[in-house]
């Protein structure tokens, strides 16, 4: 922190006589230059720091004990919540306010005598940040065990010392109730929506899948949560596995076979990493209940909160026992409330709630801090696979405590076992199987819905077209089911069906369609209605003497228009 000299240089020159008549110095015919010299020797005579501490309200000098007690200096935001803001004047004002007498806060009261000063220091991510501090010169001549009470001055008072929790209170596992375990599910559902977007593509808006491609996507994944769905879009672009163009989302091929060549506990750590140190993914726009206006700008900088949280949860969480979810917010908001906002601005950030009403405030802080807390652990942590969760409690996974660099990450060996071909020409895949060779499968078949354990595929006409179109050959299939037949033949039925296609088709033999059918009481009734230019517009091909196919979309128009020449419609 910057010495007493400092402090007074960096002072506007208006308060300086201030300071001068509260330390009595005498600064007629002094220099701006002369004077901060005469106050930093005033400023260290002790007898005056005592006359100057008498004058001090017991407020006032419990604030000094609390910067005393930590290490002389604190964010001005927590400062400034304890203590009230600061009224910045200029040397007429202060002569008009006398703030060093009529102080509107006590942390005013102090800095128009001197005893605290503000300064800016540069942190790591979290840029400047405003600080209060005692310059050293003057606090080791506060006389800081006195206080205003007669007749126990010898008696120090306990200084107030930096929050410290040592540990959460672990909680017995026999009263959590309604355990959901953590699993690497995440894993197998990137390796599906990888190949989804390699089939198909999506659209994005935003940092979402649009509706449509949420609808068809969701069936076929193992945690059927939109939210999660999203979160694996942020998180596969973070890792470079997904890329957006025009407002549709592709795998990224350059690094997509890197991933899907790993194992699983390879991919999971790629996962995390990309979420903790993704800025495309921004845990608080995905906060229920909070609705963040995205155009406002506000300096949102979502690594911070997840640093923090991986620092406070290796400081205070059990290693490996259940531990209450609002305890942790509780200690948080205790260690370091401003852990996402490094200037402790309560004010500009644009968020509303359910109800339409602005948060602003260190009073929304719970609202928004401690909501945005218990999301972390809730959904990302446990989709990662880092936590189990109960209602209201979590318990770190060994993933969990490899997170909080309390142990090396595992990378135990991935289990094999085989791909299932059946008679009828589904493929049964585990997820002990591969994701490189789950994703292949899913290229070349159709897609069932998955259970808990495996995947459904089937090897059909349609498949073998999406293949095509992806320049998969029949040849291409053959050699990749011959590979996980373990040497057994293949089934008649796949065998047959991939001779049928060989060389692939690009024409389409057969078209089933939905189609809307006039039929006509007689022949005479038809002829009628194709006569008349106004109805004939609404028809296509005769399907018979009776019968006719009426255009897409045009049933509501022509029963109108049937009605008008007396033509009565029943509607089958």
């Amino acid at each position: 922190m910057p010495n007493l000299q400092t402090l007074l240089r960096e002072h506007d020159e208006g308060i300086l006589p201030t300071l001068a008549s509260v330390w009595g110095v005498k600064t007629k015919n002094l220099s701006t230059e002369d004077l901060i010299r005469t106050l930093n020797d005033g400023m260290q005579d002790e007898a005056m720091a005592e006359k100057v501490w008498s004058t001090l309200s017991e407020e006032e000098r419990q604030a000094l004990q609390t910067l005393l007690g930590s290490k002389l200096t604190m964010p001005e935001a927590i400062f400034s919540r304890l203590y009230g803001d600061v009224r910045k004047m200029g040397k007429g004002q202060i002569e008009r306010e006398k703030p060093h007498k009529k102080p509107a806060t006590i942390a005013e009261g102090l800095f128009y005598k001197g005893l605290i000063g503000e300064h800016f220091i540069q942190q790591k991510k979290k840029g400047l940040q405003a600080t209060v501090y005692i310059a050293d010169e003057v606090a080791e001549i506060l006389p800081a065990h006195k206080t205003v009470y007669e007749g126990i001055e010898n008696e120090p008072i306990p200084q107030a010392q930096p929050v410290t929790i040592e540990h959460l209170m672990p909680l017995e596992e026999d009263y959590i109730d309604e355990i959901q375990q953590a699993n690497t599910s995440l894993v197998d559902d990137m390796c599906t929506l990888l190949a989804f977007l390699r089939n198909y593509t999506a659209g994005v808006m935003e940092d979402e899948f649009l509706p449509a491609d949420v609808e068809r996507l969701m069936p076929y994944l193992l945690n059927q949560d939109p939210h999660r769905l999203n979160f694996l879009l942020g998180i596969g672009a973070s890792a470079d596995l997904i890329t957006t163009q025009e407002g549709r989302a592709y795998p990224k091929r350059s690094s997509l076979q890197k991933w899907l060549d790993s194992t699983r506990s390879e991919q999971l750590k790629t996962l995390l990493d990309a979420w903790h140190g993704s800025t495309i993914y921004r845990d608080l726009w995905h906060v229920a209940g909070l609705h963040v206006d995205y155009d406002a700008g506000f300096p949102y900088d979502p690594t911070l909160g997840r640093d923090a949280l991986r620092e406070l949860l290796a400081k205070v969480a059990p290693a490996s026992e259940w531990f209450a979810i609002d305890e942790f917010v509780d200690a948080v908001k205790a260690l370091d409330a401003d852990f996402q906002r490094p200037s402790g601005d309560y004010e500009s950030w644009y968020i509303r709630n359910d109800g339409g009403e602005y948060l602003h405030g260190f009073d929304s802080w719970d609202a928004i801090e401690g909501a945005l807390l218990e999301f972390y652990i809730r959904y990302p942590m446990h989709w990662l696979g880092l936590v189990d969760i109960s209602e209201d409690a979590a318990r770190l996974t060994a993933y969990g405590r490899a997170y909080l660099n309390l142990i090396d990450f595992p990378y135990p060996p991935d289990p094999t076992e085989p791909i299932q071909i059946l008679d009828d020409g589904v493929l049964l895949v585990s997820r002990r199987v591969s994701r490189v060779d789950r994703f292949q499968v899913a290229r070349f078949s159709t897609w069932g819905e998955p259970d808990e354990s495996q995947f459904y595929y089937r090897i059909d006409a349609e498949g073998i077209e999406l293949a095509n179109s992806q320049n998969i050959t029949t040849g291409h299939i053959l050699a990749f089911l011959k590979k996980h037949a373990n040497s057994r033949p293949l089934p008649a039925r796949v065998n047959q069906l991939l001779d049928n296609w060989q060389g692939g088709s690009s024409v389409t033999d057969v078209t089933f369609e939905q189609l809307i059918v006039l039929r006509t009481t007689s022949p005479e009734v038809l002829d009628r209605i194709y006569n008349e230019p106004n109805l004939r517009r609404f028809l296509g091909a005769k399907l018979g003497p009776m019968a006719c196919i009426i255009r897409a979309g045009q049933d509501e128009e022509l029963q109108v228009a049937l009605g008008d020449v007396g033509i009565k419609v029943e509607i089958m």
